[in-house]
């Protein structure tokens, strides 16, 4: 629990020094790049979380891996590895990633649906998180056969559940209550 306030408070200062400076646009680049290269690397993940690599090889490792990033990001680095906090990198980016969209009013809605969305059905889930949040938002479809129909909306701390499954969950919930 500590490591994730950590976490925000970490990617709170970056996402202030990089609008004070005007690069917080390129530091999210950096920090989706960052998340993207953890997860798509079990061996980088695993050096940033062995307390037996050093901290300048692992420094090393990041500035190669990462040659382009911008300053805020790469002090980021530094800043993790003096306070011996290094392991918190993905948590960090993934902090920054979602408080600069919070900062630009954009948000992620995921639909849980049994098969793939379509675009126009994408374009509808768009317009109704927009009226029903006032925000826009980015669709994540996370495909599950196991809801059989319908779909799971979940939208920040909402969650709208008009699937297949749920419907016949409750159907059988009155059924076996009465």
């Amino acid at each position: 629990m500590s490591g994730s306030r950590a976490a925000i408070r970490y990617a709170k200062a970056v996402l202030s020094l990089a609008t004070d400076q005007k690069s917080a646009d390129a530091v999210n680049s950096d920090m989706k790049l960052i998340i993207n290269t953890i997860a798509e690397s079990k061996d980088l993940n695993q050096m940033l979380q062995s307390p037996v690599v050093r901290s300048s090889d692992k420094k090393a490792v990041l500035l190669a891996v990462f040659t382009d990033s911008n300053v805020a990001t790469t002090n980021l680095i530094d800043t993790l590895i003096a306070n011996k906090r290094l392991s918190l990198l993905n948590d960090v980016a993934l902090s920054y990633v979602q408080l600069y969209d919070e900062l630009r009013g954009r948000q992620l809605a995921s639909v849980t649906t049994a098969v793939a969305l379509t675009e126009e059905l994408k374009v509808k889930v768009l317009a109704k998180v927009k009226e029903l949040t006032g925000k826009d938002a980015e669709v994540k479809n996370i495909i599950d056969e196991t809801i059989l129909g319908g779909f799971i909306l979940r939208v920040g701390d909402i969650q709208y559940n008009a699937s297949i499954a749920n419907k016949l969950h409750k159907l059988k919930r009155e059924f076996t209550l009465n």
